[in-house]
């Protein structure tokens, strides 16, 4: 597996929203925040998914995807999204989300993992990972 230090981060706040009856965020919204910096990143690198979507070539769905909260996280928190970036093989990358709270960036609050796979969406086969995508993979080294 390659693996690449990837230097993007992406700065959200926690929003009422994001948060459970218990007050604190709930673990699909946590995906959720770390799908926003893989989205920030792709747009940071030029590439733009609603051209992809439109395209019809090409789809990287999520197969997997796991998550971990060391701390909760709080409405009015103030957080750092940290990802990087693997590729599998040749039709697989895998993106680990590290989370931290801006006033505290030596104290990991959220650790997560997803992969994705490749696909023509047309025909639901793997297909390479198209050359923007590898380009993404490099971009930030």
């Amino acid at each position: 597996m390659k693996q690449n230090n990837m230097a993007f981060t992406y700065l959200r706040r926690v929003y009422l929203g994001d948060t459970d009856a218990a007050g604190v965020v709930y673990f699909a919204k946590g995906l959720e925040i770390c799908h926003e910096a893989y989205e920030q990143s792709l747009s940071k690198a030029g590439i733009s998914l609603m051209q992809m979507i439109n395209q019809g070539k090409t789809a990287l769905p999520i197969v997997h995807a796991e998550i971990d909260f060391l701390r909760p996280l709080f409405c009015g928190d103030q957080l750092q999204v940290s990802l990087n970036v693997s590729q599998v093989n040749n039709s697989e990358f895998a993106i680990a989300y590290e989370i931290f709270s801006v006033n505290d960036l030596n104290q990991i609050l959220v650790k997560a993992q997803t992969k994705h796979v490749c696909i023509n969406p047309q025909i639901r086969k793997r297909i390479n990972l198209p050359s923007m995508m590898l380009e993404w993979l490099n971009y930030f080294q």
